[in-house]
C-alpha cells in the first residue's frame, strides 16, 4: 500500500492549522489584525518553513501594500514567539524556522471574478441594447 501523502505534506498540514490557531489566539499585535494561513511550504529535512498569510483586513479596506508590509514585517518578528508555541503544540524533534510571506492569491481572485462579473455585465446590457433595437 503506497503512502498518499508524504511526511512533509503531513507537518505542513498540521503547521497550517496550529499557525492559525496561534495567530487567532496569542498574537496580538495590532499590526497583523486578521491573519489566516493560507499554507505551509517546509523543506524536505523539516528545518526550515515558509507560512503564507492572507491578512482579511486588507481585502475590507481595500489593497494596501504598507499594511501588507507592516503585518508581515510583524509577524517575521514574532515568528520566534510562534515557533516556540508551535514546538509546545506539535510533537517534532525539530521545530522548523519560520519565515512569513504575503499570500496575494486571494485579492487576485476575487480581481478575476470582479472582472469577469464586470464583462458578463456589460455584454448582457449589449445584448438588451441591440434586442431592443432590433425590435424598432
Amino acid at each position: 500500500m503506497a503512502r498518499e501523502f508524504s511526511r512533509t505534506q503531513r507537518v505542513a498540514q498540521e503547521m497550517q492549522k496550529e499557525i492559525a490557531i496561534i495567530l487567532q489566539r496569542e498574537i496580538k499585535d495590532p499590526r497583523i489584525g486578521m491573519a489566516t494561513v493560507s499554507g505551509v511550504e517546509v523543506s524536505r529535512d523539516l528545518a526550515y518553513a515558509k507560512v503564507f498569510v492572507t491578512f482579511l483586513n486588507v481585502l475590507v479596506d481595500g489593497h494596501d501594500s504598507n499594511m501588507v508590509k507592516e503585518g508581515i514585517k510583524a509577524l517575521n518578528e514574532a515568528s520566534g514567539f510562534i515557533r516556540s508555541l508551535l514546538g509546545k503544540a506539535m510533537r517534532l524533534r525539530i521545530i522548523p524556522e519560520l519565515t512569513f510571506s504575503y499570500d496575494s492569491s486571494l485579492v487576485e481572485g476575487m480581481r478575476m471574478s470582479n472582472l469577469v462579473s464586470n464583462v458578463v455585465k456589460d455584454d448582457e446590457k449589449r445584448r438588451a441594447s441591440t434586442d431592443h433595437n432590433e425590435e424598432k
